[in-house]
Parts: structure tokens; C-alpha cells; sequence
């Protein structure tokens, strides 16, 4: 397999963030917090051990939030970010986080697949679409999912959305994507949602202002090529913000980013 350098430096956000470690760490304690303060209800997705999700309820009709978590489809689960729950539920926010399974013991497609049985649930459950939210693979997941008409709307924070220069990094050597099946799987080739298809047309792209020029040039790309295409999208930079921390504000519930989620949750 060949490696670039530069597209390297530019995706490998392990490597570029050397404290990444200490910072997950406060993502797993305040999950397992969050897990202790208001215990989930667990719901089978489908048959393997890793198609489950945990259901933080917010009382009857309340929106639905769906968070997918990151890790380059090879790595975490969603008890990593439980945490997002509190603030959103502190709003009336219901909050759902669904863990899938992992490259390379499923192709990145299956993945897909995966979520879209999430979304499945959550309809089965409330009747409506959920915002569909999620972190890095997750954003590009929520992407997905809202060009497919599965959500109302997306919220997506450092989302890959062109996976062709992921081919040329050592991520690829879990992902094991040819350069076709990366161009296929890219939501930035995707139908753009434009009121064409059931569900909602908003797609916000949050980044950290502080992570690579290619990181913030896909989300960027995102949000002009959907927005050319008649969806309603925004591109939103976190000052100071690396691939790590551009989640911290999902733990205080008057940050922008989580009144943005209820805003589209409840819109």
C-alpha cells in the first residue's frame, strides 16, 4: 500500500494531536457519568454483538437526536461519547447512540448499512426522522443517512465526506477502500437533499479551526457543494478548535453547538 506524506499529516489526527489520549479520556469518564446519571435503554439494531444502541429518553415525544462517534470506521464504540446525552436532555432532547461494526471485520458499506437500520429504529419507535449528528466517520455517516432521506436534518463535526485521499494514508490499511469504491461511498457525490426527496434539506458542517487545511477544506467543500446543489447548509469553524476538542461543546448545554442541535432537533 502507498503512503503520501502529505495527504499523512493531513488525516492522521492521532498523530497530528499528540494529548488526543488525554482528551478521550475525558470523553470515556464523562460517558461513563453520563450512563450512570441517567441509564439507557438498550436496543438491538441487528444480529452482531456491536449492533446495538443506547436510548437516553427525554420523555414522550420528545425529538430524537441521533450522535455516531468517530474513529475512522476501525475503532471505538459508542460508549465513548455518551456524553453528549446531558445537555441535550437538559433541553428536552431525547438522545440516541448507536455503536456498529468495525473495519476491517466489515467492509465500510456494512457500516452504512448499520446506520440505516438505526434510523429504522428511531422511526419505529417516534414515527418521525431523526436529527442524525456524529463526530469525524460519524459526520460522514450523518451525511449520508440525510442524502438518503432518513433524517431531518445533519449535523456534521469534522466529517470526512471525500474518501478518495484516504486511499494514499495508513488508515486504508484497516478501510482496504479501492479508489472507486472510496469515490462511491463519498456523500460529496451524493444526492444533495433539495426537497426532491422525504426528509430535511439542512446539513451543518462543524470544524475546528485548528485541525488541517484539508480537514476544514472538506467540510467547506461539504457545505458549498450541497448548498450549490439546493440544501440549506452551513460551515462553522471552532475557534481554537483541534479534531479532539472541537467536541467540547457538547458537554455544556449553552454552547452554540449544542443549541444548535435543539434547534434542529425541534425544528
Amino acid at each position: 500500500m502507498t503512503v503520501r506524506s502529505d495527504l499523512e499529516a493531513d488525516y492522521n489526527n492521532r498523530a497530528r494531536v499528540p494529548d488526543h489520549p488525554q482528551v478521550m479520556a475525558r470523553w470515556k469518564a464523562a460517558s461513563q457519568a453520563a450512563r450512570d446519571a441517567h441509564p439507557p435503554r438498550h436496543i438491538a439494531h441487528g444480529a452482531s454483538a456491536r449492533e446495538r444502541l443506547d436510548w437516553f429518553g427525554a420523555g414522550p415525544g420528545a425529538p430524537v437526536v441521533v450522535f455516531i462517534h468517530g474513529g475512522y470506521w476501525q475503532a471505538l464504540d459508542g460508549d465513548w461519547v455518551s456524553f453528549v446525552a446531558p445537555p441535550l436532555l437538559a433541553h428536552g432532547v431525547s438522545v440516541v447512540v448507536p455503536t456498529y461494526d468495525l473495519c476491517p471485520a466489515v467492509r465500510l458499506g456494512r457500516i452504512v448499512d448499520q446506520m440505516r437500520a438505526v434510523t429504522d429504529v428511531v422511526r419505529a419507535e417516534t414515527g418521525r426522522r431523526p436529527l442524525v449528528a456524529g463526530h469525524s466517520a460519524g459526520g460522514h455517516l450523518a451525511a449520508c443517512l440525510l442524502s438518503e432521506g432518513r433524517a431531518s436534518a445533519a449535523l456534521a463535526i469534522s466529517g470526512v465526506f471525500d474518501l478518495r485521499p484516504l486511499v494514499e494514508t495508513s488508515l486504508n490499511e484497516a478501510l482496504d477502500l479501492q479508489p472507486l469504491e472510496a469515490a462511491a461511498l463519498s456523500p460529496l457525490f451524493w444526492p444533495a437533499p433539495n426537497g426532491g426527496a422525504p426528509g430535511g434539506t439542512a446539513l451543518d458542517c462543524w470544524v475546528g479551526a485548528a485541525e488541517s487545511d484539508a480537514f476544514r477544506a472538506q467540510s467547506r467543500t461539504m457545505a458549498e457543494t450541497w448548498a450549490a446543489a439546493g440544501a440549506d447548509t452551513r460551515c462553522i469553524e471552532v475557534e481554537g478548535a483541534d479534531h479532539f476538542t472541537v467536541l467540547d461543546p457538547l458537554f455544556d448545554e449553552k454552547s452554540a453547538m449544542v443549541r444548535r442541535l435543539v434547534e434542529m432537533a425541534e425544528a
